[in-house]
């Protein structure tokens, strides 16, 4: 009996942890999909309208004033639509920072600390082979030269 609810234990271990992508959270909601997936396909089209503009102006078939003022509405579509994308990805990831607990200033102030950590581990280069070297180190770890006879 015991290693029957042993058994089943791991078996409901392994399930959650099959399972644990496929939580709700992590999925868009259905109204931010369709709003990506329909600024992806935008996307692509302009994408496609610019590539025939330009073969069809490569190929004489544009004259060269309306090539550029239709060029620039293409661009500028597309320039839209990207920052629409931009958004709904900053949007998101608002969304999970705020769903982990996350926030901006601990993440900054992790980095701060991380890096003023590797500032004093810094101990310059070596005077032999020209690597860097860690203060604490007493032999280059390239070259093998006593870094403690200086």
């Amino acid at each position: 009996m015991g290693s029957f609810v042993l058994i089943l234990g791991v078996l409901l271990l392994v399930m959650a942890y099959v399972l644990w992508p496929l939580r709700k959270d992590v999925f868009l909601s259905k109204s931010e999909e369709t709003a990506r997936s329909r600024l992806l396909a935008e996307q692509e089209r302009l994408l496609n309208a610019l590539r025939e503009l330009d073969f069809d102006h490569t190929l004489g078939k544009v004259l060269p004033e309306d090539y550029e003022v239709q060029r620039a509405a293409l661009i500028r579509q597309g320039a839209e639509v990207m920052r629409q994308l931009d958004e709904l990805a900053q949007a998101r990831e608002r969304k999970s920072q705020k769903a982990e607990g996350v926030s901006d200033d601990l993440v900054e102030e992790y980095l701060i600390r991380r890096r003023s950590e590797r500032a004093e581990k810094g101990g310059g280069f070596c005077p032999n082979c020209g690597k860097a070297v860690l203060a604490a180190d007493r032999f280059c770890s390239h070259c093998g030269h006593n870094l403690q006879e200086n």
